[in-house]
């Protein structure tokens, strides 16, 4: 993992500081939203979500345009990882690419295997993600508990694991597709790759004005809108020189990170949190498609990180930073456990027609994320910082 032993990048240190400011802010607004939808008001305050404005409800807004803008800055974060980042080089990514592939496999094996062949069985993809801000702002409140690598080896994963969930959700959580609106968005992704590659255009203005239009016919296509802000994010400019401080990828990754942690998510979480506690709700807990999502996210999270992670080192595939324990990595796992901000998204793509379905599925990754990061928090603060490198 590189240099972090000793030092963190200025680059990481503002993502680091922004994704733990959200954390807490979620924390606020989806206590907010539980709370008033479960007083009298609960009726007028979900009813408000789905009041229409231009064609669109005010829920589908958030959810096709707000998280547009966030999934390009998911797009920016990774390309500057595999720029500059710990996804720079083969040696420095394999490791949390093996992490987020076992923490994506595991949980949705263990769901599928629990709702196979029952219509809860769309619901596999919800225990897949794992939610950046949560997870940097349980090990920001460890402070120097933990070791600076394991922080990055977090942060790596992470964004992996979303690009992961970002597949997912354009290979199976797909609509009817209108292949001319497809070729149209397709075709103003290629134009603004011209202008980067080719042109070298550096002015943000024409990529953010392809970008709208991108993101309306990705709407019309049948693939998720938010799909156009990951395409948007790989056609803008990067260079390394400096941390990309003069790219046109570095300005935007930079100018977006405030309005996506402190607008965008709390929002998100304010529209999609409104979870009406009735009374069989600890019942479908039990049920397969909840047992399918705590289980994923609490025990398939850090079985597939860890197991994943043990069997490439043992392999000689990639190794273990030098001030890692496996018991860190075991840390790391449970932390991926906290799915939230992609989980609830992938759960309404999942059970968009279900809304009963989707109420129980909402309350089940809840609950998981929360024990997921309690365990993760108490389980990383027990260990602590290494003495003895790469042992159990």
């Amino acid at each position: 993992m590189g240099t972090a032993n000793s030092t963190l990048s200025r680059a990481f240190n503002e993502f680091f500081d922004s994704e733990k400011s959200s954390g807490v802010l979620l924390i606020v607004c989806t206590a907010i939203s539980l709370l008033i939808a479960n007083t009298p008001q609960g009726a007028d305050y979900l009813g408000f979500w789905r009041k229409e404005a231009g064609g669109l409800s005010l829920e589908q807004w958030v959810n096709d345009a707000l998280m547009a803008v966030f999934f390009l800055l998911i797009g920016l974060e990774l390309e500057r990882e595999l720029y500059v980042g710990e996804l720079s080089s083969l040696k420095s990514a394999l490791l949390p690419i093996v992490a987020a592939l076992g923490g994506m496999i595991a949980p949705a094996l263990i769901h599928f295997s629990l709702n196979a062949g029952a219509p809860t069985q769309a619901g596999f993809g919800i225990p897949m993600a794992t939610d950046i801000a949560f997870a940097l702002g349980v090990l920001a409140m460890l402070g120097d508990r933990v070791p600076a690598s394991l922080k990055v080896f977090v942060a790596a994963f992470a964004v992996m694991d979303d690009l992961g969930a970002i597949i997912v959700i354009a290979v199976f959580y797909t609509g009817q597709l209108s292949l001319p609106h497809l070729v149209g968005a397709l075709a103003v992704w290629g134009l603004l790759l011209l202008l980067n590659r080719p042109l070298r255009v550096v002015s943000l203005a024409p990529y953010l004005v392809g970008g709208a239009l991108m993101w309306y016919l990705m709407l019309k296509s049948g693939i998720h809108a938010t799909i156009a802000g990951v395409l948007l994010a790989f056609a803008i400019p990067f260079s390394a020189r400096d941390e990309g401080e003069r790219s046109p990828s570095h300005r935007l990754e930079h100018l977006l990170h405030k309005p996506v942690a402190f607008v965008v998510l709390p929002i998100f979480a304010l529209a999609n949190t409104g979870i009406v506690l009735q009374s069989g709700w600890a019942r479908d807990l039990s049920g397969a498609n909840g047992l399918g999502i705590g289980l994923g996210l609490v025990a398939g999270k850090p079985l597939g990180v860890t197991l994943l992670s043990l069997a490439a080192v043992a392999s000689g595939i990639c190794r273990l930073p030098p001030d890692l324990r496996w018991s860190h990595v075991i840390g790391a796992g449970l932390l991926g456990g906290v799915g939230f901000t992609m989980s609830i998204f992938v759960a309404n793509l999942a059970f968009e027609a279900s809304p009963e379905v989707l109420n129980a599925s909402k309350t089940a990754l809840l609950l998981a994320s929360l024990t997921a990061g309690l365990l993760g928090f108490l389980w990383l603060r027990r260990v602590g910082k290494s003495s003895v490198p790469n042992s159990a």
